[in-house]
């Protein structure tokens, strides 16, 4: 079995070759610098323009605090608990400072102290009354009936924020729950959790 000979290539076919060879790697390495050179270009259009602009001229990053934050003032929320059924009811901390804009989470703890399963609603409300409107919850245990096995425990979120609009004259909320059975809704009518 023989081989077959692989025709020489000419020296002109060789030379040109080298020279495509030669302006690929040209082409290459000014894309790449292209490329690299497009980043600070992007950069400044978008700081001349105002958009996305995550550096400041300063040299702080944009997201490091909320612009809507007042931290001018502080107000007293007080936290409050009232239980009406079989169980113990109560905030996790009595007050807290709070800057009007700022956002807080503060926890409930609700302990069914029976040996039956309970459902319950939770009913909030604010003194002073003109304070009710700027209250802003983003997440509250409230907003939902809550279903407690016997005997358990367990800690519920209020997530809110208080409207920068707040009265200046308010000085103190009371945020204040009232946790009570439902009654009349028994375990076989009692709607499946998912």
């Amino acid at each position: 079995m023989t081989t077959p000979v692989q025709p020489q290539q000419e020296p002109q076919t060789r030379g040109l070759n080298r020279q495509m060879l030669g302006k690929l790697v040209v082409i290459a390495c000014v894309m790449f610098g292209f490329g690299y050179a497009l980043i600070p270009v992007y950069k400044q259009i978008c700081e001349v323009m105002g958009i996305n602009v995550l550096t400041q001229k300063d040299g702080t990053v944009a997201w490091d605090k909320n612009t809507q934050v007042d931290t001018t003032r502080s107000i007293t929320v007080e936290f409050d608990g009232n239980a009406q059924g079989p169980w113990r009811f109560r905030p996790v901390v009595s007050s807290m400072q709070v800057h009007p804009g700022e956002l807080v989470t503060v926890l409930y703890e609700v302990v069914n102290t029976q040996g039956r399963t309970v459902n319950a609603q939770a009913i909030p409300s604010y003194a002073p009354q003109s304070a009710t409107p700027h209250f802003k919850k983003v997440e509250c245990f409230c907003f939902q009936q809550q279903t407690l096995k016997p005997h358990e425990a367990r800690q519920m979120p209020v997530v809110f924020f208080l409207d920068p609009a707040l009265p200046k004259e308010v000085k103190t909320i009371t945020l204040s729950y009232t946790f009570f059975e439902i009654a009349g809704l028994s375990q076989a009518q009692t709607p499946a959790v998912q």
